[in-house]
């Protein structure tokens, strides 16, 4: 079989959300077990613009917040700061090898300060509620964590407001056609790029000897290097995006990016809780009103900006500037909320980490989380249904 053929066959045929999505959910479980670290990305990203900010002479490592978080070293030095690096780089390797790699600029100026304050907006949400679409979603539910339950509510009903509102005529710009020069239809599909899948193949090689020459001392780096990767080569070829699974359920009735998620969430809680019948300690946050105001702030501000951690992450890889200013946003966001803790604190501290496994057992835990999860699929198709019925035939 010739390379275009297996590509053919397993990146369009079978490629579906559903499979990278569970795939995702294996290696966020598997990378708790061998780390003890979650996937995660906002609280790493709150840290790099506290570093920014020490460049310029502020002391940002004596906020409060720092010192929860911690704000030592440099990215490099900390497993969060590796992940990161990971997940661009893989992104960016997926992109290449996919011939997808193109600056693309953004087609308004309104977009670009829709992208900036989107982000804040997200940014400050996800910091508020100590997680993003990650760390409180994704990864929070499968620690049977109460709050991410909570945040998850409050993201969908942040996201609803959110497509309402850029629904708004002060968000519609005009499209700008481009006349193309019309060619004869043609069944031979376009060359792939040789030159970006060689620089791929060359990125990738360098990426795995620097994970090997790094873990002979640090073992739990290079491992969140490699998963990162992982994580950034699986949300680039299936482009997992939260943002789209919200957008997409409320604007257009789709369900495909959501039911994928909901399975990837069951299959990563089962194996977490393997990891934590072996002695992995559960990473929990405060089920405070924070977690509701967080959420509802990063629900609206991804879809404000066009796309959440994951997908600006690797659209940006992909070269598409307005997602440049989106991730900016974020870290804005978030070290704005970072110098704001004292005031905000209260509506966090002051409320219990709820672990679902300490309330049901470890059994009944497992049940409670996938009989929510299943509650929710039930729920999400049940509104697809109600969507498509409510179009006329």
């Amino acid at each position: 079989m010739q390379w275009s053929q297996l590509k053919q066959t397993l990146f369009i045929r079978y490629w579906q959300p559903t499979l990278p999505v569970i795939a995702a959910g294996i290696l966020a479980a598997l990378f708790f077990g061998l780390t003890g670290a979650l996937w995660a990305v906002t609280g790493e990203f709150t840290r790099w613009g506290g570093h920014l900010l020490q460049l310029v002479g502020i002391e940002a490592e004596t906020w409060p917040y720092f010192q929860i978080i911690g704000l030592k070293g440099t990215p490099l030095d900390r497993i969060g700061g590796m992940i990161i690096i990971g997940m661009f780089l893989g992104a960016l390797i997926a992109a290449l090898w996919a011939s997808n790699v193109k600056l693309r600029m953004p087609q308004h100026k309104r977009r670009i300060a829709q992208a900036l304050i989107g982000g804040i907006i997200a940014g400050i949400g996800a910091r508020l509620a100590m997680g993003c679409n990650l760390a409180a979603m994704f990864a929070g539910i499968p620690q049977f964590s109460l709050h991410a339950w909570l945040f998850t509510i409050a993201t969908a009903v942040g996201s609803y407001l959110g497509v309402k509102c850029c629904l708004l005529p002060m968000f519609r710009v005009p499209i700008k056609l481009k006349k193309l020069n019309r060619q004869p239809a043609t069944s031979t599909p376009k060359p792939a790029n040789k030159s970006q899948f060689g620089t791929g193949m060359l990125l990738l090689a360098a990426l795995l000897l620097t994970a090997v020459g790094i873990y002979i001392q640090l073992p739990k780096l290079a491992i969140a290097l490699l998963f990162g990767a992982l994580f950034g080569l699986l949300i680039e070829r299936a482009q997992i995006c939260f943002t789209s699974a919200f957008r997409d359920l409320w604007l257009m009735g789709r369900t495909h990016m959501a039911n994928a998620l909901i399975l990837g969430m069951a299959v990563s809680a089962i194996g977490v809780l393997l990891f934590v019948e072996l002695g992995a300690v559960q990473k929990l946050q405060w089920a405070g009103p924070n977690t509701l105001i967080g959420g509802l702030l990063f629900g609206f501000g991804i879809v404000l900006a066009g796309g959440c951690e994951t997908g600006w992450m690797y659209r940006a890889m992909e070269g598409q500037v307005h997602f440049w200013w989106v991730g900016l946003g974020n870290i804005i966001g978030a070290t704005l909320l970072a110098y704001c803790w004292p005031v905000v604190a209260p509506l966090a501290t002051q409320w219990p980490k709820v672990n679902l496994l300490d309330q049901f057992g470890h059994i009944g835990g497992l049940i409670v989380t996938l009989t929510l999860l299943a509650s929710t699929l039930l729920l999400i198709n049940l509104w697809h249904k109600r969507f498509f019925k409510r179009i006329p035939v």
